[in-house]
């Protein structure tokens, strides 16, 4: 075992395979939530105003008090169990998954789903999901770091012996090249990596920028809250002389600044906003990507499998004279026959690659009856100095040896020697199919009469066969994503391996700026780090591009202040990832040490997805804010109309204690459920990033807020002061004033629900969440200010329907007022655009 492995390494490892079988915290059922509710401050407080009702002789008051606990406990139970359910949908989509042989296919399971003496097929990249012993292996090589402390990767070989660990394989540990099947003997905690994990109890979760900030803003307002309320303690004592009634009208004081929505709100939010983003087809794998999404600027996309479809066929087969085009192919199959063996040959004979199942389809369908007589000798890899592949294999039956090569056309003219003239010819050709946006790929043989084989394929004397032009159809919603993100202000980059005309071709055809401004790999290399920053915001392709280098891309993007979203598969992909604000795996094609790296998670590995992503993130930041807004706002009236009575004897109490927790079963399910629901603003797209550097409650933010709350204070003391003067008695003008308070709150949460759209269209849209909430709201007014029994219990008295419409006036006022200051805003903004 690793000495140095820390605690929350293994934690986080062990978080990231998805063990089931971790000790963890049971599932909360609904005692263990008032567990947790009884240790909150704000129920406290509950407790106390209900045993001081129950102290002074108000017994039924204490009672309700104390009973309202456990519908808060129901609502916190249910928010904690939609929020459990988004939270296990993401576990079940974020285990590393595991490529198995059942049934004779190959198939891909959550490595979770991995059993003893299943058949796993590793390959560069990929996390090993379970302990397991090789017996087939191709220059496999493990990285054994997590368990071993040891740097240096482990050349793997297929030995039954099960005292020797180079022909096992460990639970966690990483693939950095070659291929092997292994067959698993242990898994989840009883795998090795496993037993580490046996006494850890729970998972730590990083806390993102939006949680500090937050913190700090509810300690600030909890400290507030709590000088406050002591003074208007001592103030009531002052001017009333009771002090059971101070100690009484402090805690409603406390109850209503203490700000107990803001991590309720926060948590749901994120939870399921992460859940909304897996229904696109993107896991989060880091809360604080939501956050980040709305401000990218740039995305770096991949071009093969995310812009294209990843379903290459072959097109054209060019065998150095004549070009013959894929609808020709069975009438001139003899012209064509020796280079599609030669690249079938060239190729692995289970391929997952797209390319290569490509040669595979149209050699059976060239060959239909033939059958697999060859066993392979010795494959030489593709490598970053080299970009072919060449294969040795020997023919079962007659004994003959072949090799066969293929990759990129420079690399075969290379191995095959070509002279100048003819490179020439066939750069030519190659450049025409590149303009068609055809994949190129370049064919050759060799013979071979020794028997040795020589340690590079350089050594080979190759002949050059031909070549073959794939096409990999763009998806067609690409290019309407494409002008989303333009007209989102987020900049596309396109970075791909490919030849720098089939790039142009492919860029041209999904609607890129028509500069087609490009570098590739090589130019990279010469650029220095200030050339390539002065360059890059002029850049909209990268051509040639090997994995290593999109860190310098990302860089280089980031000091120019860009936010940089990336997405990446492979292993190599990994530091680019890391470094990107967003970086995006691949769910399908992706490794799983790149899914690691990554914030998010493509699931079906497509463009337009990502573009989903970022309207989606765009408004899961946008109905927060309007929630935690809201929150602010709501609470000025209510502090205000608590504090009144402390310093004028004269005025009648308005908010007690259950007044405000009546308040509170509003205020808690319209923050977390309704704004969550809301639609997306109009023109989401349309709009520039967010500046990540801009505080979440900015002062303009605050300011906003806090004025709407004076509004409603105003309108709520005006109406009291108005009943006072009507002669009605103290009973009456409260329920006179809690009625405004109520209506003015249901206006204000009407049009604090959208910030483009104004109230009328907000109402006819179908977000149930806010009519039910909302009616049952007036519902509760209703039967509180006209049934006897609730009447006492919260000492109102009914004054008669009439005297309810000045709070229908005043609200209709705020909410006009409200109105006619968000058309003004958004027609300054537009005259601004335009």
């Amino acid at each position: 075992m690793r000495n140095g492995l820390s605690t929350h390494e293994v934690r986080e490892r062990l978080s990231t395979f998805g063990y089931n079988e971790l000790p963890s915290e049971k599932p909360k059922n609904i005692f263990g939530i008032a567990k947790e509710v009884f240790k909150e401050p704000m129920f406290l407080l509950l407790i106390t105003c209900g045993v001081l009702y129950i102290i002074l002789g108000d017994i039924n008051e204490g009672l309700i008090l104390l009973s309202t606990i456990f519908i808060i406990i129901f609502i916190t139970f249910y928010q904690y169990q939609k929020t459990e359910k988004a939270l296990n949908a993401l576990k079940n989509l974020s285990s590393p998954r595991a490529l198995v042989l059942r049934d004779g296919k190959e198939i891909r399971i959550a490595g979770r789903e991995v059993v003893p003496d299943d058949i796993v097929i590793l390959n560069e990249g990929d996390r090993v999901p379970a302990d397991g012993v090789l017996f087939d292996t191709l220059n496999l090589t493990v990285d054994e770091s997590v368990l071993t402390g040891e740097s240096v990767p482990i050349i793997k070989s297929s030995q039954i012996d099960p005292s020797n660990a180079i022909g096992h394989v460990f639970s966690g540990t990483l693939v950095v090249q070659g291929k092997g099947y292994a067959k698993i003997l242990a898994t989840g905690l009883y795998t090795k990596f496993g037993e580490i994990g046996r006494t850890l109890l729970n998972i730590e979760q990083q806390e993102t920028r939006l949680h500090n900030e937050m913190k700090s803003l509810i300690r600030n307002l909890f400290i507030l809250g709590a000088i406050i309320s002591l003074v208007v303690v001592i103030a009531f004592y002052l001017v009333r002389g009771n002090f059971i009634y101070s100690l009484l009208n402090g805690l409603a004081n406390a109850m209503a600044i203490l700000p107990e929505e803001f991590p309720v709100v926060l948590t749901v939010f994120l939870a399921l906003g992460a859940w909304r983003l897996s229904k696109i087809n993107v896991l989060t794998r880091n809360p604080s990507a939501i956050e980040t999404l709305g401000s990218a600027t740039v995305l770096c996309s991949d071009k093969t499998g995310t812009i294209t479809q990843n379903k290459m066929e072959v097109s054209v087969v060019y065998n150095g004279e004549n070009s013959f085009f894929k609808d020709s192919f069975s009438e001139n199959k003899n012209q064509i026959l020796e280079i599609i063996n030669y690249a079938y040959w060239a190729s692995q004979e289970n391929p997952m690659d797209p390319m290569e199942k490509a040669f595979h389809n149209t050699h059976q369908l060239l060959n239909k009856n033939s059958n697999n007589n060859y066993k392979l000798l010795k494959e030489y890899s593709l490598s970053k100095s080299l970009l072919a592949m060449t294969r040795v294999l020997k023919n079962k039956a007659h004994h003959e040896t072949l090799v066969a090569s293929k990759g990129a056309p420079e690399a075969i003219f290379k191995l095959c020697r070509l002279n100048v003239q003819d490179t020439k010819k066939y750069l030519n050709i190659v450049e025409s199919y590149a303009e068609k946006g055809y994949r190129v790929i370049a064919v050759a043989n060799s013979t071979m009469e020794s028997t040795a084989l020589p340690n590079s394929q350089i050594d080979f004397e190759f002949e050059f066969q031909g070549l073959i032009g794939l096409e990999d159809p763009i998806r067609p919603e690409v290019p309407q994503a494409i002008k989303e993100c333009n007209d989102a202000g987020v900049k596309v980059i396109m970075i791909t391996g490919d030849f720098p005309t089939t790039a142009k071709s492919i860029a041209k055809q999904i609607g890129l700026p028509n500069d087609h401004n490009l570098i590739t790999g090589s130019d990279l290399d010469k650029l220095s780090d200030n050339e390539l920053q002065k360059r890059i915001s002029h850049i909209s392709i990268f051509a040639r591009v090997v994995p290593k280098q999109k860190l310098r891309i990302v860089k280089a993007l980031q000091d120019n202040n860009e936010i940089v979203a990336m997405t990446g598969d492979g292993v190599n992909d990994a530091p680019a990832l890391k470094a990107a604000n967003i970086g995006i795996a691949m769910g399908n094609k992706g490794t799983d040490v790149a899914r690691e790296a990554s914030s998010l998670v493509l699931l079906d590995d497509n463009f337009s997805s990502i573009v989903s992503a970022i309207r989606l993130g765009r408004k899961i930041f946008d109905n927060l804010q309007k929630a935690m807004s809201y929150i602010i706002a709501i609470h000025i009236p209510i502090i205000g109309l608590t504090l009144m009575p402390a310093f004028f004897s004269s005025l009648p109490i308005l908010l007690m204690p259950l007044h405000i927790v009546i308040l509170e079963l509003i205020i808690d399910p319209i923050c977390s459920v309704a704004f969550e629901n809301e639609q997306e603003e109009e023109n989401i797209m349309k709009r520039k990033p967010r500046d990540p550097k801009e505080k979440f409650f900015g002062r303009n933010k605050i300011f906003a807020s806090v004025f709407q709350g004076l509004l409603l204070l105003g309108m709520t003391m005006t109406i009291y002061f108005l009943s006072i003067h009507e002669g009605h008695t103290s009973a009456e003008v409260r329920a006179i004033a809690f009625s405004s308070l109520v209506i003015g709150n249901i206006f204000l949460i009407l049009t604090n629900l959208s910030r483009t759209r104004n109230f009328l269209k907000v109402i006819t849209e179908k977000n149930w969440a806010v009519w039910i909430i909302l009616s049952i709201a007036l519902i509760m007014l209703l039967l509180i200010i006209s049934i006897p029994f609730l009447q006492k219990i919260f000492s109102f008295e009914f004054p008669g329907l009439k005297h309810f419409i000045s709070s229908i006036i005043g609200s209709s006022l705020i909410l006009l007022t409200l109105e006619i200051l968000k058309y003004l805003k958004n027609r300054k903004k537009k005259l601004t655009l335009s």
